[in-house]
């Protein structure tokens, strides 16, 4: 019997190889003749470095870089197996996860600081970027990013606005200057790991949908749109880049839009991009079972999140599906209509939440046990039939 095991982190608490393990431990407990092969997953936001590298038996780069408010931190990215492929979240350098509740403020913060891994990343050989956009802390268009390669933003007397430019500074562009963007951009593929459909600008586009959960008051929201227009009116009227309306360019308050016009980078579903580079397709082949999860699953996995990936694929091949949660939310019975056999929970109903974080690695094991043993119990009924 063979078993793909195929999970995301549960975050806060274990990384999807720390997830992948314990239920390895718990299939082991059953019979250990079972075959398992374990692909660590994730969907392109946290723990996107964590899962590639881990599958990848890559490294973690740590290195220093600006934070949204343009203060020096400690930061990290991920170099794969192959040494050629650099797996960087933005949210590692410009997430909102860096700054304090009163911190928050898209008209100041910058994407500055994932310029500099990238910019760090190609100078250790890099011909690869996998980037992923999810928990940005910024508006600025990606103008922050691009200015830590090298392209220059000049005012209407010419005047190179300062590094580290938030979404607020937008309306001061007159011209863009990228005759000094870093020259290696062009031997690098870039691929963006974009979760949203979002337009740049308007009703549905980075400023309004996302702005105030970054700190934006309602009159710093048009201003941040008002922005984003006049950015794109400058960069059609410079280059001819006229991707404000192209799906995703909203994402990571208008980085999707940077790494189009800057990067000419490929924008893909963040799980799409971690189950090619991890083979997970291939690695099916001739499984009886695939396990999957995530922290907490409900309606919204079915919106892109790994175990709906993960189920998409093991459904091509007609694999049953179990999915294994640390919690179970709203809706997560629909999920049964989407490509799952099973799910269940590693809690029970007198279980605290503190309680099940903190024994998360004996919880999953156990979990993983028992529904192995189900399972095989169903298989052997059927066969005697």
């Amino acid at each position: 019997m063979k078993i793909v095991i195929a999970p995301d982190s549960f975050k806060g608490s274990l990384s999807a190889l720390e997830v992948g393990k314990a239920i390895q431990s718990g299939i082991i407990k059953v019979d250990n003749r079972i075959t398992t092969v374990l692909v660590p997953m994730a969907d392109g936001g946290e723990g996107t470095v964590q899962s590639l590298i881990d599958a990848s038996g890559g490294k973690i780069i740590q290195t220093t870089a600006h934070d949204p408010l343009f203060r020096k931190i400690k930061s990290f990215y991920g170099i794969m197996g192959d040494g050629k492929t650099a797996v960087i979240e933005m949210a590692a350098a410009s997430g909102l996860p860096l700054l304090k509740t009163e911190e928050r403020n898209p008209l100041k913060t910058t994407s500055f600081g994932t310029g500099e891994l990238i910019k760090d990343a190609m100078s250790k050989g890099c011909k690869k970027v996998i980037l992923g956009l999810g928990g940005s802390a910024t508006n600025d268009g990606g103008t922050g990013m691009a200015q830590a390669l090298g392209v220059r933003f000049l005012d209407e007397k010419r005047n190179k606005i300062g590094m580290g430019m938030g979404g607020g500074e937008l309306l001061k562009i007159h011209s863009v200057d990228i005759s000094g963007i870093d020259h290696r951009i062009k031997n690098v593929e870039f691929i963006a790991a974009c979760d949203v459909e979002n337009p740049l600008c308007g009703e549905n586009g980075a400023s309004n949908v996302y702005g105030r959960q970054k700190g934006a008051s309602d009159a710093d929201v048009k201003i941040l749109d008002l922005g984003l227009t006049h950015f794109v009116q400058i960069m059609k009227s410079n280059y001819g880049f006229d991707f404000k309306d192209f799906p995703g360019a909203g994402a990571a308050g208008g980085l999707g839009y940077g790494v189009l016009c800057f990067l000419k980078a490929k924008l893909e579903r963040g799980i799409d991009i971690i189950t090619k580079v991890t083979s997970l397709a291939e690695k099916m082949e001739g499984a009886d079972l695939v396990i999957t999860g995530e922290g907490k699953i409900d309606f919204q996995t079915a919106f892109g999140k790994t175990p709906f990936g993960v189920a998409q694929i093991a459904k091509e091949k007609n694999i049953p599906v179990i999915a294994i949660a640390g919690s179970l939310g709203e809706g997560y019975k629909t999920l049964f209509e989407k490509g799952f056999d099973e799910i269940y929970s590693i809690m029970d109903d007198s279980m605290s939440l503190n309680y099940a974080i903190e024994n998360a690695a004996e919880l999953l094991e156990n979990a993983a046990e028992n529904v192995v043993r189900i399972w095989m119990k169903k298989i052997a009924s059927l066969h005697s039939q």
